[in-house]
């Protein structure tokens, strides 16, 4: 049978027999939930931001583990570029990367005071953004930078995890954000081997798997009080 390869997805196999020795169905679903993760980042932060747009608040909310999220994703999405891989490994890295500094900025914006140092961590970040998605640094540092950005992510977590178990609540942390954060770390991990990319790739899946599955926990372990409180009124 003629191949048919649209988008890097080969539907030979779909189009044919199912047998195993096709060996293209499993490199079939993971293009194809590659695209669906890249698809479904392009809206996977607005229920935060309107949540918060909404409340014109961010109680419950940590700026630092926001703004490293940003550095982190920068970090990625420059790496995953320059390393060659397939749109449909790494593809939701630039829309998550676009939601996330306007998430940021809508942080700052409903903070009650944003002081200088603020606004020298964003001359900072826009200074030196550019040149790491060039990918114009030292392979080595680059390297070394990408390595760095799994205990970013991690990090970026911790202050939020904190941030709830202190005050026993999630603020106004979305669950919808939250619940496909998780969910596309889980996907990631299966086509990030499927398309052979380096084992730092699917560590970072790991650990996406490992804190937004906590903070996802903590925003369903600290909810049921305030439904039993209505209940009562």
């Amino acid at each position: 049978m003629v191949g048919m390869e649209f988008l890097g997805m080969d539907f030979t196999c779909v189009l044919g027999s199912l047998s195993p020795e096709k060996d293209c169905l499993l490199p079939l679903i993971s293009k194809l939930l590659g695209y669906a993760i890249v698809a479904a980042s392009t809206t996977v932060k607005l229920p935060q931001i309107m949540k918060i747009i909404q409340h014109k608040s961010v109680r419950g909310l940590s700026v630092m583990a926001f703004e490293m999220e940003v550095v982190g994703y920068t970090i990625a999405l420059a790496y995953c570029l320059h390393k060659g891989l397939p749109f449909s490994a790494y593809g939701e890295l630039a829309f998550l990367l676009i939601q996330a500094i306007i998430l940021v900025a809508t942080i700052h914006y409903f903070s009650p005071r944003v002081g200088n140092s603020t606004w020298v961590r964003a001359l900072l970040y826009y200074g030196l953004a550019p040149t790491i998605l060039a990918g114009k640094i030292d392979p080595l540092l680059f390297e070394a930078l990408y390595a760095s950005q799994h205990a970013i992510f991690f990090f970026a977590r911790v202050p939020q995890i904190y941030e709830n178990f202190k005050n026993r609540s999630t603020g106004e942390l979305s669950f919808i954000t939250s619940f496909m954060n998780s969910l596309g770390s889980i996907v990631r991990v299966f086509t990030s081997l499927q398309e052979k990319a380096p084992t730092s790739v699917v560590m970072g899946s790991v650990v996406g798997i490992l804190t937004n599955g906590a903070i996802l926990s903590q925003i369903i372990i600290y909810s049921k009080p305030a439904k039993k409180e209505k209940k009562k009124d």
